[in-house]
């Protein structure tokens, strides 16, 4: 029998390759048994992680990436002990990459890892598994003083969506730290409450701008009709960028009664508010708006111009 295709990249005889003498030509091991994408390469990989040579072992992190499950965990979080900096990097790179929730087994023990960088790798890495295991230990990250374990175990906590944590992520949503903030809030966006809400309205006055567009943008989805007349105010906001987030949130909602004044904020100098700008005004379709679209029906950006004529032609076929 003819045997039309054969394969000639064998695991066995690719791992063979990190028994050179050279550091480079094990490196070129690493990455051929990466490129097999073949599972059987992780017990090689993982032993590679133990290599002598730092560059080796920092590829074979990086090359971890392209493969999944406990194994692939356990190898990664043993390279986050590595004595060289680059290598942990790699590894708490490819922690994040993983997707199988099995994976979380290796990640579980260390969530409460006296070493920061571990702490913040295996909160990052077991964030997008949704172990609810993690709930707890996340929960009392919160309480650390390093701002990004904080943030990190927001996200976990986001990812989970447990309504039991909505006291924790109302808390995170106060923390000290601006970005542990921002991250709280929007993680809110799970929760329809009147406490989710309230904390988002709170959030519109915060002192930095980061938080208030979080609060605007998420007010969308934890919102209801109570917090419209807070998001109109936050249209007078000094930066842009919540401004736009509040208009955004308001076609969501459908706040018609917010489109005159929405319809005004087209004329700044702000291609990208502009933009969202007549996107919800062709939403919301009040025909009082037309005007103010119209004068835009030749702006020079043409994402601008898109926006306004389907704006325009959705006012006119309600009207019509």
């Amino acid at each position: 029998m003819t045997v039309l295709f054969e394969d000639f990249n064998d695991i066995d005889d690719l791992a063979a390759g990190l028994n050179d003498p050279t550091p480079s030509g094990r490196i070129m091991a690493v990455i051929e048994l990466a490129d097999s994408a073949d599972p059987a390469a992780i017990p090689y990989l993982a032993g590679a992680i133990s290599d002598a040579d730092a560059g080796v072992r920092k590829q074979a992190a990086l090359a971890l990436t392209d493969f999944d499950g406990p194994d692939t965990a356990a190898a990664l979080v043993v390279a986050l002990a590595d004595s060289v900096q680059e290598v942990r990097d790699a590894a708490a790179v490819s922690l994040t990459e993983l997707k199988e929730p099995a994976a979380g087994d290796a990640l579980l023990p260390h969530l409460g890892s006296a070493d920061e960088f571990t702490l913040v790798a295996c909160l990052a890495g077991i964030k997008e598994l949704r172990r609810p295991e993690a709930m707890e230990p996340a929960i009392a990250a919160l309480e650390h003083p390093s701002p990004t374990v904080r943030m990190q175990a927001v996200g976990v906590i986001g990812w989970l969506q447990d309504p039991a944590a909505l006291s924790a992520l109302q808390k995170a949503a106060a923390d000290v730290d601006v970005q542990v903030r921002r991250v709280a809030l929007t993680a809110l966006g799970f929760s329809r409450t009147e406490a989710a809400e309230s904390a988002l309205i709170a959030a519109l006055s915060d002192p930095h701008w980061h938080p208030r567009e979080a609060a605007a943008e998420t007010l969308a989805k934890s919102g209801g009709a109570a917090c419209v007349s807070h998001l109109r105010r936050a249209l007078d906001d000094d930066y842009w960028q919540v401004r736009l987030k509040a208009v955004r949130s308001l076609g969501k909602l459908g706040a018609r009664e917010a489109a005159m004044q929405i319809g005004p904020l087209i004329s700044l100098d702000i291609p990208n508010l502009r933009k969202e700008c007549a996107a919800v005004l062709g939403e919301l379709a009040v025909p009082e708006t037309r005007s103010f679209l119209a004068a835009f029906e030749h702006d020079s950006d043409p994402d601008v111009r898109k926006n306004v004529r389907w704006a325009l032609a959705r006012i006119d076929a309600a009207a019509a």
